[in-house]
């Protein structure tokens, strides 16, 4: 039973505990940055999702609220993930966007339940060559949902499939704005440049004091900063916020119950499974990171049960998915942040910002937000892994490819969900190929054999992907002798289907009169063939414990 063993402890517990004034001003000053970092993030990623803007914000709230609150890392950051965007989209264009609401309630039941039975650390470990596909097959249509805004095209709606999408663009690319086209390039110029442009100011002493000054600005509120101010004094003729969505409302969002229609919702199982599987995947992995950057050790279940509770509350308030992001969770530990705390403050500076600047939000630009999102994309993705597949085994580089492919042009659940089974299948080859049985020789036996018995000895894991081997040993030799010993000192494990093809070895070199002996069982395979009364039928004398046994019973029934 696994619910004896069910523990919801919030790592926010465990940080109060001697917390003093001097913490909390680190926790408030690096939540107060997230905070500002988080808000053109939020924004971007709901409107790429197909979404208001104001969602991406009030789920960075609550999300992010309840994630700190009630999760299982120190220092993570939730809110709305750049990795959501191709899902929510997806989602929204099939189901609507009420039905994404239920969607994301039924994740968070699943990431709840995950946590509450455990799984968070089987989460962890789905194969690297898989993740490695999926985001960088995202990064790719992430970027490739921003080429309508980057450049100003003419398309009323983008449709969510890749293919249809590249003929869309294409269809529309002599519609190109250039006003919109210059903007959006200066912004990626600024996304990419001001790191750069900070440390090399940083590197002159006669500007040192200007980049302290700069240096706290994260790029995407300078190009935010920039390109607002663009639109207002130069009044510009690009599509804003203001344009497209007539703004954010100066007020927090109001509690809902999303409209329910049951035929409809019994559709949403699959949404609901790659909403809680991304999010799952996104926040243990992003936990990872921070704890590698903080040396700390998250709680994978906790943490799961936080995204649990967080994307059952969002929905009912207008938000979208919630997880944990990685670039928000470095700011803050780059920040200074000691305890979740950081993130709770992150949330109330986004509260405040909403109540008194939201106005100020109707001139951004569409196309600044589509340079941040490809900067997301940019960095989201590990391309170099793409260059270093020729020095890994034909098995990685397949996995790594069909992730990414399935990703990029059918589904992400397809994508993860086909990579899983080929994982499975190449892990089932490399453990059977390294299973083998080889008869040993008169040299190599410590004890002389009598005519008519063999001695073999079986290496690795005999499972039902290593029987076939196993099956050769009685049809290897027409006239088996009187005993055949198989020595099992070096078999690690043994499963039911090993354990039938032994039953059918044993049968088989019964009826040609010669008797299976084994030597050496480990502890596994020893328990297992007692249980099952294999031991009873092969007779409990022809089961002994060395080889030096074995062959003094081979030898004394072929006397």
């Amino acid at each position: 039973m696994l619910l004896p063993h069910f523990d919801f402890h919030p790592r926010l517990l465990d940080a109060l505990k001697g917390y003093d004034r001097y913490r909390f001003g680190q926790d408030l000053s690096a939540g107060m940055a997230v905070g500002v970092v988080a808000l053109p993030l939020a924004m971007a990623f709901a409107i790429a999702s197909g979404a208001k803007p104001e969602t991406g914000i009030f789920t960075a709230i609550i999300g992010g609220f309840l994630i700190s609150a009630l999760g299982g890392s120190r220092v993570q950051i939730g809110g709305p993930a750049g990795a959501f965007i191709v899902v929510i989209y997806g989602i929204i264009e099939k189901y609507g966007f009420a039905n994404l609401l239920i969607s994301t309630i039924f994740a968070g039941m699943l990431l709840f339940a995950m946590g509450m039975f455990r799984l968070g650390t089987l989460i962890r470990y789905i194969p690297v060559p898989i993740v490695i596909g999926f985001t960088n097959g995202i990064a790719v249509l992430i970027a490739l949902s921003q080429l309508k805004e980057f450049f100003g095209l003419d398309v009323e709606k983008m449709p969510g499939d890749f293919f249809a999408q590249i003929t869309v663009l294409a269809s529309a690319a002599y519609t190109v704005d250039p006003t919109t086209l210059i903007v959006a390039i200066l912004a990626l110029i600024i996304m990419f440049g001001w790191p750069a442009l900070i440390r090399r100011m940083w590197a002159r002493s006669d500007f040192q004091t200007l980049a302290r000054l700069l240096k706290p600005l994260p790029a995407p509120i300078v190009v935010l900063a920039l390109g607002t101010l663009a639109v207002s004094v130069l009044d510009l003729p690009i599509a804003t916020i203001g344009t497209r969505f007539g703004g954010i409302p100066q007020s927090l969002p109001s509690f809902a119950l999303p409209p329910f229609n049951w035929e409809l919702v019994k559709q949403l199982f699959a949404p609901a499974l790659t909403i809680a599987l991304l999010g799952a995947i996104e926040s243990l992995l992003c936990a990872r990171v921070a704890d590698g950057l903080t040396g700390d050790r998250h709680d994978p279940n906790q943490e799961l049960m936080a995204q649990g509770v967080a994307n059952v509350v969002t929905p009912f308030f207008g938000g979208l998915p919630a997880t944990g992001t990685i670039a928000r969770t470095a700011t803050n530990i780059r920040s200074g942040a000691t305890s979740p705390i950081a993130g709770i403050v992150h949330a109330c500076t986004l509260v405040a910002i909403v109540l008194v600047a939201a106005p100020l939000a109707t001139n951004i630009p569409l196309a600044a937000l589509a340079a941040i999102l490809l900067h997301v994309a940019f960095n989201m993705g590990e391309w170099h892994e793409f260059v270093r597949l020729a020095k890994f085994a034909l098995s990685y580089r397949i996995l790594v490819i069909a992730t990414f492919l399935l990703t990029v042009i059918i589904d992400l659940t397809v994508a993860v969900e086909v990579g899983l089974v080929l994982a499975c299948v190449f892990f089932i080859h490399r453990i059977s190929s390294l299973t083998r049985i080889e008869a040993l020789s008169a040299d190599a036996l410590p004890v002389a054999l009598s005519p008519g018995v063999s001695v073999y000895s079986i290496f690795g894991s005999l499972f039902f992907g290593a029987v076939g081997k196993l099956e050769c040993l009685a049809d290897s030799d027409p006239a088996p002798g009187k005993a055949r010993i198989l020595k099992m000192s070096q078999l690690i494990n043994l499963d039911s289907t090993g354990l039938d093809a032994l039953d059918t070895v044993h049968r088989t070199l019964q009826k040609q009169g010669c008797q299976l002996i084994l030597c050496g069982a480990n502890h596994q395979p020893l328990g297992l063939m007692q249980r099952t009364g294999f031991i009873d039928r092969l007779g409990p004398d022809n089961c002994v414990a060395n080889l030096e046994h074995a062959i003094a019973r081979a030898n004394a029934l072929a006397a």
